[in-house]
């Protein structure tokens, strides 16, 4: 408030036009419809920019453009993508695997939770979100399983982030078939 009152009038005017701008852009941009599916894990919804058509003919889902323009030609790819994830998702799921390299450290269930024993003075907690689902087949093992393919990378990659793995001794979390660039370490 006390900013604002000592600007110029002229500053103030050009923030007043530029947040207009700002509203004005917005809300060229259209995505008024949205898509969603049901099945067997769960339900997915997706907006849809108002330019790109999808429809249900028979079995198969069709994604169609107005143009052959750039942007229609890029949204149209991105829709296509997300829906046949989305179809997917539902249908079969999505799951990442990690693994965890070094002594001492684990992984266990606590009820929907995962608790993360990484080497530091504490246990690290990770809450499942909804519509994720943790497993714990070894105590190195963890699989994030969900219907949703950017929810599950996303909890993945939370929990690699909990121990990156180093490069010196490779110890920490890792995607399932990960590789990590070793360095050697100091000579005498």
């Amino acid at each position: 408030m006390m900013a604002a009152a000592m600007q110029p009038a002229s500053a103030q005017n050009a923030q007043t036009i530029w947040q207009k701008a700002v509203q004005r852009i917005r809300s060229t941009k259209s995505y008024t419809l949205s898509y969603n599916y049901n099945g067997p894990k769960g339900e997915l919804f997706e907006r849809i920019p108002r330019d790109i058509k999808v429809e249900q003919v028979g079995e198969e889902v069709q994604v169609t453009r107005p143009t052959d323009r750039g942007e229609h030609r890029a949204l149209h790819g991105l829709t296509r993508t997300l829906v046949a994830n989305m179809i997917q998702g539902v249908t079969d799921g999505f799951e990442k695997r990690l693994e965890i390299q070094g002594v001492g450290y684990r992984a266990a269930l606590r009820g929907r939770d995962l608790e993360l024993a990484l080497g530091y003075s504490h246990p690290v907690s990770i809450k499942a979100p909804d519509g994720i689902e943790f497993e714990v087949p070894q105590p190195t093992r963890i699989v994030v399983r969900g219907a949703s393919k950017q929810q599950v990378g996303e909890v993945a990659a939370i929990i690699r982030k909990q121990r990156k793995p180093e490069p010196y001794k490779g110890k920490g979390i890792r995607y399932e078939g990960e590789y990590v660039a070793r360095k050697v370490g100091k000579r005498a």
